[in-house]
């Protein structure tokens, strides 16, 4: 079990394309999480004061370093962290782990599988690389992905797959933070390690 002074997990978290590692959500995972060590990070794009994201390769290489950097200051190996984030934000860290990125779990919640209204769009060509237990958190009324569509995506997934559908949710998941972030803490905790 993770004490303040020696975690055996942490968790990096990202944020969506139009907000910042202080999005609530992000904010609510934290606190739930504590006392295993959380990092929330912003983009690049967001740190230069930036509103449009940068490319891909970009995130991704950022996802890496926040990962070497949390890595760093827990004393943790690689594959002991939880990497995700909400919609961009998690997208990126999928592909990072797809990419061969070490990481113990992946937290989706709002997966953008593709843009609103544009499902031939879809961004799951990555999915089949995932070996790691994959948490998706998302609402059963959001126009990124229907229910049906994701859990479809999802079943590409080699790894382990848990969904948490949150009734009335969209994108956004408004007002959802707390179901949010019990859901996220509760499956966090519950991660088998991996054997030293």
């Amino acid at each position: 079990m993770t004490t303040a002074s020696s975690p055996d997990r942490a968790v990096l978290l990202t944020p969506g394309a139009g907000a910042s590692r202080d999005h609530s959500a992000l904010v609510a995972i934290e606190e739930a999480l504590a006392p295993v060590p959380v990092e929330r990070m912003d983009f690049p794009y967001r740190q230069a004061g930036r509103k449009a994201p940068d490319r891909p390769a970009v995130l991704v290489a950022a996802v890496r370093e926040g990962a070497e950097t949390l890595a760093a200051a827990t004393g943790l190996a690689p594959g002991r962290l939880v990497l995700g984030g909400r919609s961009l934000g998690g997208r990126m860290c999928s592909m990072a782990v797809a990419d061969g990125q070490a990481a113990l779990g992946l937290v989706l919640v709002s997966y953008p599988l593709h843009p609103p209204g544009r499902p031939e769009k879809s961004r799951t060509e990555h999915l089949p690389q995932l070996q790691v237990p994959c948490l998706f958190v998302s609402g059963r009324r959001d126009a990124f992905g229907t229910v049906d569509d994701l859990e479809a995506a999802a079943a590409r997934i080699p790894g382990p797959v848990t969904h948490v559908w949150l009734d009335g949710g969209d994108h956004g998941l408004r007002r959802r933070d707390a179901d949010v972030a019990t859901a996220v803490r509760d499956w966090v905790l519950a991660l088998p390690l991996p054997l030293p």
